[in-house]
Formats: structure tokens, C-alpha cells, sequence
């Protein structure tokens, strides 16, 4: 039978071989975060320049797998959403030399 640190060590080898484990930290690191921000003072509204930089940095993430990371960033960038805010390259001013 096996022992309970058996068991510990393939339940976080399976966990993280689903990503779940990886998951699990990105939210918990982005909820300390969120407990830790100070909201009695307001976030500056982003520019269009600086949307554009966070979804271009939010797709290099994607891009290269860094899943977490980007759910992170995603879950900080949540309350600009809310005040809508858009991320939406689709909705930010680039030039057409930009997105080609």
C-alpha cells in the first residue's frame, strides 16, 4: 500500500502535468496581488498607447505558452475592463503599418 508521500508526490506530478497545479499559483499569486493593491488610490487611465502595449504583451505570452503569466496579467487588467476600458486590439487607433 502506498504511503502518503507516495501519494502527495503523484498527485502533484499529475496536477501538474494537467497544468492545473501552474493554474492554481497564477490565481493565487494574482489574488495576494489584488489583497495587497491599494484601491483607495484610483489607477491613472491607461492611453491608447498603453492598452495597446498590455495586449501585445498579453498575446507574446499566449504565444509562447506562458499560460499563468498571462492569466495574471489578464486578472489585473480585469478591472480596467469593467470600467470599460477597452484591450481589444480591434478597438485601439494602430496604423496599418503597425499591423502589418
Amino acid at each position: 500500500m502506498a504511503t502518503v508521500t507516495e501519494l502527495k508526490a503523484v498527485l502533484k506530478d499529475t496536477l501538474e502535468k494537467r497544468g492545473v497545479l501552474g493554474h492554481l499559483k497564477a490565481k493565487i499569486r494574482a489574488e495576494v496581488f489584488k489583497a495587497l493593491d491599494d484601491e483607495s488610490e484610483p489607477r491613472p487611465a491607461l492611453s491608447h498607447e498603453n492598452l495597446l502595449i498590455n495586449e501585445l504583451i498579453r498575446e507574446y505570452l499566449e504565444f509562447n505558452k506562458y499560460k499563468y503569466t498571462a492569466s495574471v496579467l489578464i486578472a489585473d487588467d480585469q478591472p480596467r475592463k469593467e470600467e470599460g476600458e477597452s484591450t481589444s486590439m480591434k478597438d485601439l487607433p494602430v496604423s496599418r503599418a503597425v499591423k502589418t
